[in-house]
């Protein structure tokens, strides 16, 4: 896929999708095998993804119990898997851009589409995701769980910060020095895309770091030695969801970048103190997936996860509670308000026309990234 493929990929056409989903809330009964009665069903997902009330949604209406394990990162969940051999979980919920990676180790079977309610998914979501790593070798290996970006989170007791004019350069200014959060890894891209704007590195806003391991370890030197110099300014780094809510909650931060979920969930408990908002440079975006692993015991009930999230009341659930947009079609209709405020203050202007998606990850890029994220710990 091109470089001018990948940076296009799904900005005006997802909300297309969305607004065709606005008029086909609901599609005829999907009746499937896949719809099992009884069962059980062990899902692994990220840690900040699935509440109670969507696992108690779920039983009811199908009938299966589900075993609920949760993970941080994408590395954890890829490990865990490439230990067990594929093994121990029915569902797992892996960065579409990662499905290079998990392809590598035959860790997932290929999707039966037959018994997917595909219909019920946004259809840029599930067009896009071909082309960002679901499909490979000509088969569905995940199918759209969520999309969600990484932007910056702000105590507005501390700034006023206003869109067009926040930048990832912020959280690295003088003034936040000792009082700022990032995850170390993606920290490097927000920080690499200040850069390459301010004419400080030359990186096609970071996207030539995922042409060659050549250019990728020139410019990751480049932004590693700053952040490193800088590195006064991090109080805290984040891995996980409960990491980013202590970083502002209790460790005194009162900027970083972090994911949305968390960021949108602190803005409705703190009554807006806390608030989030794309950078100018365009906040970071991903998309999650569902995929069966190739060991995975419990199947048929797989299935029925994947089609009971593709109903609109179920993927708001999952949005309303975590704070991430659901890939479910007609969701963004069962939205409560404080999710339509939130989203409406992290994405003003032109925000969403200017997002930065993540493009597939070579299969070498992922260790070479881990070596400047640990040399930035480390230091």
């Amino acid at each position: 896929m091109s470089e001018k493929t990948r940076s296009t990929i799904s900005r005006r056409s997802f909300l297309k999708g969305a607004a065709a989903g606005a008029a086909i809330i609901s599609s005829p009964a999907f009746v499937r095998n896949a719809f099992a009665s009884s069962g059980e069903l062990n899902l692994y997902s990220w840690s900040d993804y699935i509440y109670q009330d969507m696992l108690d949604a779920f039983t009811k209406e199908t009938g299966i119990k589900v075993n609920l394990s949760v993970y941080g990162s994408n590395d954890e969940v890829l490990n865990k898997l490439r230990a067990s051999k594929g093994k121990g979980f029915d569902i797992v919920m892996p960065s579409v851009t990662y499905g290079v990676q998990w392809a590598k180790y035959n860790l997932l079977q290929p999707l039966n589409e037959k018994k997917i309610n595909a219909d019920g998914c946004i259809p840029s979501m599930w067009k896009d995701s071909e082309r960002l790593g679901a499909v490979m070798r000509r088969k569905r290996y995940t199918v759209p769980f969520n999309w969600g970006t990484e932007g910056v989170c702000f105590d507005t007791s501390a700034h006023s910060y206003q869109y067009g004019k926040l930048s990832y350069g912020d959280i690295w200014a003088p003034e936040n020095a000792g009082k700022m959060t990032i995850r170390a890894h993606s920290g490097l891209i927000g920080l690499g895309l200040w850069m390459d704007a301010a004419g400080k590195i030359s990186s096609n806003q970071m996207r030539d770091t995922y042409v060659s391991e050549e250019k990728m370890r020139k410019i990751y030197t480049q932004v590693t030695d700053y952040a490193i110099k800088m590195k006064k300014n991090i109080r805290a780094f984040w891995s996980n969801a409960q990491e980013t809510t202590n970083a502002f909650m209790q460790n005194g931060c009162v900027i970083g970048q972090t994911w949305d979920g968390p960021a949108m969930r602190l803005r409705t408990e703190t009554k807006s103190k806390i608030t989030y908002m794309a950078p100018k440079e365009g906040a970071l975006t991903w998309m999650d997936s569902m995929g069966i692993p190739s060991g995975a015991q419990n199947v048929e009930q797989a299935y029925a996860f994947i089609n009971w999230y593709y109903k609109p009341q179920n993927g708001a659930m999952h949005a309303n509670n975590s704070g991430y947009n659901s890939c479910t079609k007609g969701a963004e209709n069962y939205l409560n308000e404080d999710s339509k405020k939130n989203f409406a203050a992290a994405y003003p202007g032109n925000a969403i026309a200017n997002l930065w998606w993540y493009p597939i990850e070579p299969a070498w890029f992922v260790s070479i990234r881990n070596e400047y994220r640990d040399k930035l710990l480390a230091s």
